[in-house]
Parts: structure tokens; C-alpha cells; sequence
């Protein structure tokens, strides 16, 4: 049983659907994902919802059956991007790339949120899409679980600051070892929190 969405948003228009969403517009490290899914909606995974109210485990699950059964795309925007574009700016060319990413001919695009890229896609922003439309509940499974893969990576890499827990959140472990390890070249520039450890690290 999936949770309260539906295909209602998805029936509103013709020919070929994807939902968009995206992970990571808020941590003080790492890059945002976004991710572009067309579901077969004669094999749709159950329990699809709103990945943030699904455990980790739902959550790896929906995401191994969705790439067995869905059109996926994921579209990355590095901090790099962030810091030169600002978070939403590149929240949005993030989004951009994962429809491209979809390698099809998109009829029309839905989007979590109440803001649109700046593309030639038919698209409709809802809010709350997340929980309401399957198609955005996919892409927000899709790209949480890949975005949380590469925080995990990264945890590896740069240890101390917990990502592998908080995934670059501003969590008080990410902040004690923001003061104690210093900036890395994965941390947001343009965020408050490290800009201002920057500053203080002259």
C-alpha cells in the first residue's frame, strides 16, 4: 500500500510524465541532487510516499525496485555551483539535469516545490508533491537514497564530521568539528555557519 499520493496529477495531462524533486537543498556540505522519474503505472512500487516520512530500509528498497521498473535521471549541482549560483539557483539547474538525464521526450514535468526551472518543458510546481503525486514521491526516494550513497562516501573521506549520520546537515557533531577540523572542499562557502568559520579561521 503506498501512502495518500495518487496518479491524479499525472492523469491531468497527456503522453509522457515525470516527476521532479530534490535532496540536500539545506546541509551545510555537499552537492543537491535532484532526480526526474517516469513510472510505469502498470508496475509501481508499493509504499511509495514523501521520502522523508519512509524509514532508510523503505527507502533502499524503493529504489532498487523503481530502477527496475522506472525511467530514472539524476542531476547533481556541486558546491562549487551552490556557492557561485546560490542554493536555489542551483536547485534548479540540478533539476534541469536530471530531466536531460531522462534521455526521452518528456510531455510534461512535475515539480515538488512552487518554483520552476527556467526550461521549455510544459511543467506544474505543486506543493506538497512529495506526498500527493507518485511520480515526485518516486523522484524524491530516488534522489534522497543517492544523495545520502554519496554523503556516506564522503563520510569516508573527510571523517569526523559525521556525514555518514547527518549528511552534511548542520547537526551539533557537524558543527563541533566545523570549529575543531576546519572547512573542507566540500562545505558550502556561501553558508553562514562555514562562512563564518572561515572568517574566523582568517
Amino acid at each position: 500500500m503506498s501512502g495518500p499520493g495518487d496518479f491524479a496529477w499525472e492523469q491531468r495531462f497527456p503522453g509522457r510524465i515525470a516527476g521532479v524533486d530534490e535532496a540536500g537543498r539545506g546541509p551545510w556540505a555537499g552537492p543537491v541532487v535532484a532526480a526526474a522519474v517516469v513510472l510505469d503505472r502498470s508496475c509501481c512500487p508499493a509504499g511509495l510516499d514523501d521520502s522523508k516520512k519512509l524509514s532508510a530500509g523503505s527507502r533502499e528498497r524503493l529504489h532498487g525496485e523503481l530502477l527496475g521498473c522506472a525511467v530514472i535521471g539524476i542531476g547533481m549541482a556541486s558546491v562549487t555551483e551552490i556557492d557561485g549560483l546560490n542554493i536555489h539557483w542551483a536547485t534548479m539547474l540540478a533539476m534541469e539535469r536530471a530531466v536531460a538525464g531522462l534521455g526521452c521526450a518528456i510531455d510534461h514535468v512535475l515539480v515538488d516545490g512552487n518554483r520552476l526551472p527556467r526550461w521549455s518543458h510544459p511543467a506544474t510546481a505543486i506543493v506538497g508533491g512529495d506526498a500527493l503525486c507518485w511520480s515526485i514521491s518516486a523522484a524524491s526516494i530516488i534522489a534522497k537514497v543517492t544523495r545520502d550513497r554519496m554523503m556516506s562516501a564522503l563520510d569516508a573521506e573527510c571523517p569526523g564530521y559525521g556525514w555518514g549520520r547527518n549528511k552534511g546537515y548542520g547537526t551539533a557533531v557537524h558543527a563541533a568539528a566545523l570549529a575543531a577540523l576546519g572547512v573542507t572542499h566540500h562545505h558550502r562557502r556561501s553558508f553562514a555557519p562555514v562562512a563564518r568559520r572561515l572568517v574566523e579561521a582568517g
